[in-house]
């Protein structure tokens, strides 16, 4: 019989000490961690919940770690994250990022790049089942990792804090991306993973009262267990149900099996 293994990761806030006076306060993404572990553990997950002070990036990477050393061909992984999204420059020149920006989740200590979360998952033996749902803005490629319309609360790091970030980070960033480029070309491959976020890349998404717009698209569509898609399926449900400023994503790394694509979300 599989294993499955879930991560649910919700801030409501950051470490203002870390980023430069800012707390990014926010108010469903603990909500969204909590009812995503509820599907995972009815589903058969044994789960995970990382929340706000304990969101950091050694917590995330040790949990995932874990999971991996767990994890045998055939199990599957579920990684949620709902939080601020951001982006960061990338002059290195070691990505093939289109709009030259690497996204990042938004971890309470430290911005968490989209090439980190692929050093992540690519820990993970060949076939197991890796999928990641992101419920923060610029998401769209977070493992390769205009929208907010006004009144509502968006996901993003805002942008004069995002640059006084990347210029105090900048050597920081520079070295680490320069490690990540040398383990992913000694390693030759893409793990075989899938995402559902929140929006594009180049999109905000919107927190709420109870749940973060995405979320609740998604609780909505799978409404107690008894949506009966594929991802694919899975992802348009929702997509329809979130407006043309936020357009969710479904994006694949590696080659995932065409098994996989068409089961039922968060089958273990």
């Amino acid at each position: 019989m599989a294993t499955g293994l879930s991560l649910h990761v919700g801030l409501n806030e950051v470490d203002p000490a870390r980023y430069e006076g800012w707390a990014g306060t926010l108010i469903a993404c603990e909500n969204d961690a909590h009812d995503m572990a509820r599907i995972a553990r009815t589903a058969g997950f044994e789960t995970t919940v990382l929340l706000t002070p304990d969101g950091t990036v050694a917590n995330v990477t040790s949990v995932l770690g874990d999971a991996a050393a767990r994890l045998a061909p055939g199990d599957i992984l579920l990684f949620t994250y709902s939080g601020h999204g951001g982006q960061v420059p990338d002059e290195s020149g070691t990505d093939d990022e289109p709009d030259a920006l690497d996204e990042t989740l938004v971890l309470y200590d430290r911005q968490f790049l989209d090439d980190e979360v692929q050093r992540t998952f690519r820990a993970f033996a060949d076939d197991v089942r890796i999928v990641a749902l992101f419920d923060c803005c610029h998401s769209g490629s977070t493992i390769e990792l205009p929208g907010v319309t006004d009144g509502d609360r968006g996901r993003y790091l805002p942008e004069p804090q995002q640059r006084q970030l990347y210029e105090r980070d900048r050597t920081f960033l520079d070295e680490l991306r320069q490690s990540l480029a040398e383990e992913a070309s000694a390693d030759g491959t893409d793990p075989d993973a899938l995402l559902v976020s929140a929006c594009q890349d180049n999109q905000t998404a919107a927190d709420g009262d109870v749940n973060g717009a995405f979320t609740a698209a998604l609780l909505r569509v799978w409404d107690g267990g008894a949506f009966r898609g594929g991802y694919r399926d899975f992802h348009r449900a929702i997509q329809r149900r979130l407006p043309p400023t936020q357009s969710p994503n479904l994006y694949l790394t590696g080659a995932p099996a065409s098994d996989f694509l068409h089961q039922r979300p968060f089958t273990v």
